[in-house]
């Protein structure tokens, strides 16, 4: 692979070339990072330390909170030293190593969705069974066979490109290491790497978009027969969930359902589902849910009027 591989160092394009757009944007994703961490950090503690981590929903919605964090984190940090850099570059090992922890934390964020809607299909079509079904033996299987399934996804678009021969050029115009820029710089035919990374990438978020959205469909079919007050809630709950389904599905399934390209919306695109969706995750979850609020009060309340004795 050495003799075939004279790229080192790739060069990161970035969002843009206009120096005073990338100052702006720095000014705006660094407020966006932080308003991540604080949001996610809170929802973390708010249900680890109340009786809303023994409740599935709030299990699943702690696992991605956790997901979002670690997610954004593999490319928020790296964008915002490179808006204030002269030369953006990064090293082809840890270009390597981005795509997969990338791909690998995606991957677990797209089967907790998938979790979490399950979830409430058998909370709201079946309540009766609904301790029994989701113990929290069943819920850590889930969560064993989201990161498992991640993995494999992971090392699959990992092997893909691994073994790519990169002669030159070395800019990719993205701000991070993904496949289909790779794939571009790539000096041999990738007409099949392409059609298996659609396989393994867009399929599988089309497959699980479609799991979602049906189930979502099941559980509106069934609450039609509910009281007002219990169809509201479901369609509280239910409707937070869509929200962030949409948010972070669309956009990927934009630039990985299609053929082997990269276009310049890529990159707009991209920054929903590494730095939008991760920001408004915590908002749209805490807005319109009451337990979750309750819960802040109680807990953040409490530390402070103790703080304050």
């Amino acid at each position: 692979m050495g003799n075939r591989n004279n790229v080192t160092v790739f060069i990161l394009l970035g969002l843009s070339q206009n120096k005073n757009v990338e100052i702006l944007c720095f000014i705006l994703f660094s407020f966006c990072y932080v308003a991540i961490w604080m949001g996610n950090l809170l929802i973390m503690i708010s249900i680890t330390c109340s009786p809303l981590i023994n409740q599935p929903m709030y299990f699943f919605l702690n696992c991605l909170s956790l997901s979002d964090l670690s997610y954004t984190s593999t490319v928020t940090p790296k964008l915002l030293i490179d808006l204030l850099a002269e030369r953006k570059t990064i090293s082809y090992s840890n270009c390597m190593t981005q795509l997969f922890i990338l791909h690998f934390l995606g991957g677990i964020e797209i089967f907790i969705l998938t979790g979490m809607a399950y979830d409430r299909y058998v909370a709201i079509c079946r309540p009766l069974h609904y301790t029994v079904i989701m113990s929290r033996q069943r819920c850590n299987t889930i969560i064993t066979a989201c990161c498992t399934g991640a993995f494999l996804h992971s090392a699959s678009q990992f092997l893909l490109t691994i073994f790519l021969p990169f002669c030159g050029p070395n800019e990719i115009d993205h701000y991070f290491c993904d496949v289909y820029p790779l794939l571009k710089l790539a000096c041999t035919d990738t007409y099949r790497i392409g059609i298996l990374v659609i396989v393994d990438s867009g399929l599988i978020a089309l497959l699980a978009f479609v799991i979602l959205m049906a189930s979502y469909f099941l559980i509106l079919y069934t609450i039609r027969a509910y009281p007002a007050e219990s169809r509201a809630k479901a369609l509280s709950t239910c409707s937070s969930h869509v929200t962030v389904v949409i948010l972070f599905f669309a956009p990927v399934l934009f630039i990985y359902i299609r053929p082997a390209a990269t276009l310049p919306e890529d990159k707009v695109f991209a920054l929903f589902y590494t730095i939008i969706a991760p920001m408004f995750n915590p908002l749209i979850y805490t807005l319109r849910n009451m337990e979750m609020k309750d819960a802040m009060k109680k807990i953040w309340f409490r530390h402070l009027f103790l703080e304050g004795k």
